[in-house]
């Protein structure tokens, strides 16, 4: 593992003389500041950077606003697009009165999910692997006000472009929900993706494959090979980050709003969760699709819990619109195997044991990887000390199942105040180990009930124009 010396070594040999230190916001936005080399000492990593807490969305208030970042000597890497070459060091939020690590910080909530694990005595390690989607755009124009609201996306991939004069429009646009797996010319974006990839490999962050995705318009998958949950938390902040500015050196922009599109598929995040302990895997077994009982367990666990985990694996207003019964989301709260149209699903691609794992189709690429992550392990770990049942598998297209069956198949929420009532009556589990503090759950209820649902409710939607304006 990399420390303090080692980075100073390389600092100075490499004769770097800019650091950019990084940490997480509340909702799940990376923040930074850069700092001349000549500032970056050995002590930096334990006495830390000053800052004003109170300006970051969700945290500190103004009489209590000094805040300390200390950086993680083990996150160093090279910045892919800056034009002076700049380390970056990830950094942990401290209290300087008190010299602990705040509450609110997201990856100290991951840092403490990981030693929750151990300390329980299943296992040493979580591993997480998430499969982002995202969408790539040309242009994208949106506004809200008092007296008007609009957005607008474009893409030369749209189907919509179709009948537009490009000079010449050569066609080859995937239509809506046929954009999986074709080759360019209906491709647009290989060598964008590609070079995404190849930028991530660049970073140490391991990648198994990149693809378009289902819908038109350059929706795109990257799925990065699967990591410890606080390893795999750093890395999904520098997956966004990277797909964003590779995005903007060929002038188009992306985006893991889950639904930006109407009557097209929205934007996922499958997450595989496995547990090993001294390097073999808990949740292969002999029960059924080849899992453990502990790996049953741990699905009735987030069965349980799945209607607060929606609170923070799908965090917004936009996440209910992708999430939405009879389409193409995974809204029912089942499990199976192979069985995508299931929140839970075991992957079959592998008879190995060190390949058992679950699937939880629920989450999408909005969320704050950090919580996200850590709530749900909180939740595969209550199903294993509960021995929680998850009930009978549902091999069966839930989306053709007749009305009376669907009846008995619970869901998730229908919209993010849904999602947060659940988690204001659910969030026990969350608190062992001191891993979510209630503090974190009050504000984290607080703030996206008043600056997300709220805001939204409380404007007229331009649909509700066309639909009503005539009454």
């Amino acid at each position: 593992m990399t420390t303090p010396s080692d980075v100073i070594k390389l600092v100075k040999d490499k004769n770097i003389r800019v650091i950019d230190i990084r940490f997480m916001d509340f909702p799940g936005v990376w923040q930074h500041f850069t700092v001349p080399a000549t500032e970056l000492e050995e002590s930096s990593f334990e006495d830390g950077f000053g800052f004003d807490g109170s300006s970051i969305r969700g945290w500190q208030p103004i009489n209590a606003s000094d805040m300390l970042v200390v950086p993680d000597a083990a996150t160093a890497k090279m910045d892919p697009f800056f034009e002076e070459p700049t380390l970056v060091l990830i950094g942990n939020i401290v209290d300087p009165v008190t010299l602990e690590p705040y509450s609110r910080d997201p990856r100290h909530i991951a840092q403490k999910a990981e030693a929750y694990l151990k300390q329980t005595g299943i296992g040493d390690t979580a591993f997480i692997g998430p499969e982002a989607e995202f969408f790539i755009f040309d242009d994208i124009r949106f506004e809200s006000a008092r007296n008007h609201a609009f957005y607008m996306v474009d893409s030369e991939e749209g189907i919509w472009n179709s009948g537009r004069d490009e000079f010449p429009n050569l066609g080859h646009k995937p239509r809506h929900k046929e954009g999986y797996f074709p080759v360019p010319p209906m491709d647009k974006f290989q060598d964008i993706r590609t070079e995404m990839m190849l930028t991530l490999q660049d970073l140490g962050i391991d990648v198994e494959c990149q693809h378009h995705e289902v819908a038109t318009s350059g929706q795109a998958e990257i799925d990065m090979r699967f990591k410890p949950l606080l390893e795999m938390g750093d890395q999904l902040v520098w997956f966004k980050y990277v797909l964003k500015n590779v995005a903007r050196k060929h002038e188009r922009t992306v985006t893991f709003m889950p639904k930006p599109l109407f009557e097209d598929n929205g934007t996922g995040m499958h997450t595989h969760i496995s547990i090993w302990n001294e390097g073999e895997p808990l949740f292969a077994g002999d029960k059924y699709a080849g899992l453990s009982q502990e790996a049953l367990y741990s699905i009735g666990g987030i069965l349980k819990h799945c209607k607060a985990l929606c609170a923070f694996s799908n965090p917004t207003t936009n996440s209910y619109k992708r999430l939405v019964p009879g389409f193409e989301a995974p809204v029912n709260l089942a499990y199976s195997s192979r069985n995508r149209s299931a929140a839970l699903r075991i992957p079959m691609y592998s008879a190995s044991p060190k390949a058992k794992r679950i699937e939880f189709r629920t989450p999408d690429p909005s969320c704050n990887g950090y919580l996200a992550f850590s709530a749900i392990l909180m939740a595969v770990i209550d199903g294993i000390e509960n021995k929680i049942d998850p009930g009978d598998p549902l091999d069966k297209n839930i989306y053709d199942l007749p009305p009376e069956e669907l009846a008995e198949i619970d869901s998730t929420p229908g919209s993010l105040d849904e999602a947060l009532m659940s988690l204001d009556e659910d969030y026990e589990f969350l608190l062992k180990g001191d891993v979510f503090t209630p503090d974190v759950i009050e504000r984290w209820i607080e703030y996206k009930s008043e600056h997300e649902a709220d805001a939204v409710r409380l404007r007229p939607h331009p649909h509700e124009f066309y639909l009503y304006y005539d009454i």
